[in-house]
């Protein structure tokens, strides 16, 4: 398990988005900032928790080994990563301001870490990556962060 990441999920994450100016253009791709951090709640978050379950796995099985490779790896994610499961344009924000998005993302890490401490041994299910524990869900977590953030200029591993 890395501590790291975990830490940075924690503690670290909502201080980054708390401090990224709402305007701030994207470097690559269409969401906004607060489009963004509830693609990360909403997508990433409740699906890392099991708040939102999928039974399909869309990457085909003689994929799977490898991209899970480099969901384990320090390899970034691509800009312009597509998502298959999102449409051509970003779905139009929920919420009334960005700290009211940031105020949901707190609540999905909190509920995040609470079912892992709840149940130790829980597997969820990733529709790209598959099957996936505690430390790996953390992983994934970490990495699609650290994507979204750079994707607004924010660079956490050089500050």
């Amino acid at each position: 398990m890395n501590f790291e990441k975990e830490n940075f999920l924690r503690t670290r994450l909502v201080l980054y988005l708390q401090r990224l100016d709402p305007a701030t253009p994207p470097r690559w791709g269409k969401m906004s900032v607060q489009q963004m951090i509830e693609h990360f709640t909403e997508d990433a978050m409740q699906n890392a928790s099991g708040r939102v379950k999928t039974d399909q796995i869309i990457t085909p099985p003689d994929h799977l080994v490898r991209l899970r490779e480099f969901m384990m790896s320090e390899k970034p994610f691509k800009e312009n990563t597509k998502n298959p499961l999102m449409g051509e344009e970003p779905v139009p924000a929920r919420y009334k301001t960005v700290q009211g998005a940031i105020g949901a993302l707190q609540q999905e890490l909190i509920y995040f870490f609470e079912a892992y401490e709840k149940d130790p041994g829980l597997v969820i299910r990733n529709p790209f990556f598959g099957d996936l524990n505690f430390d790996q869900n953390v992983q994934l977590l970490y990495k699609h962060a650290l994507h979204h953030l750079r994707q607004f200029g924010v660079e956490p591993l050089n500050t």
